[in-house]
């Protein structure tokens, strides 16, 4: 199993950074070979089912996500998000939360538990240190583009 963490400081709206971390297709625009769908369609709600379909032909698999949070930012307050992973390969959860930063900036904290099934506890450190640098670019990048 890996915790991480991630901190981000942006110059954006609360809304607008809600918006770009969100928009759960634009995911899969961001990481390499993964493609995303939504169950039910936008607007996303409890019991939405975000699934990031990850690798190539035959070493594919799939990492439904469950959304069992989801509180959009309003007047100012913080907004948050809970999925859970529900998948045969990738189990855990993610939360994604943004609030308001210093200067009318916005802060976004992306907390995440992961954990593949069958893979040993003596490979944690490296799930983490790779988790870490794929859902940190990934999220570097949802954050540049409008």
């Amino acid at each position: 199993m890996a915790n991480i963490l991630l901190v981000r400081t942006v110059p954006l709206p609360l809304d607008e950074t809600w918006r770009r971390i969100t928009l759960w297709r634009r995911h899969g625009d961001v990481v390499p070979l993964t493609a995303v769908s939504v169950v039910p369609p936008e607007p996303t709600r409890v019991g939405t089912v975000v699934v990031a379909r990850s690798g190539v032909g035959p070493l594919s698999f799939e990492d439904p996500m469950e959304v069992t949070v989801w509180q959009p930012p309003e007047y100012g307050a913080p907004g948050m998000c809970r999925l859970e992973k529900r998948g045969r390969v990738v189990l855990g959860w993610a939360e994604l939360e943004v609030r308001p930063g210093p200067g009318g900036r916005s802060r976004v904290i992306w907390r995440e538990e992961i954990r593949i099934r069958l893979l040993p506890s003596a490979f944690d450190g490296l799930l983490r240190l790779s988790a870490r640098y794929v859902f940190g670019r990934a999220l570097n990048r949802l954050l540049r583009r409008p």
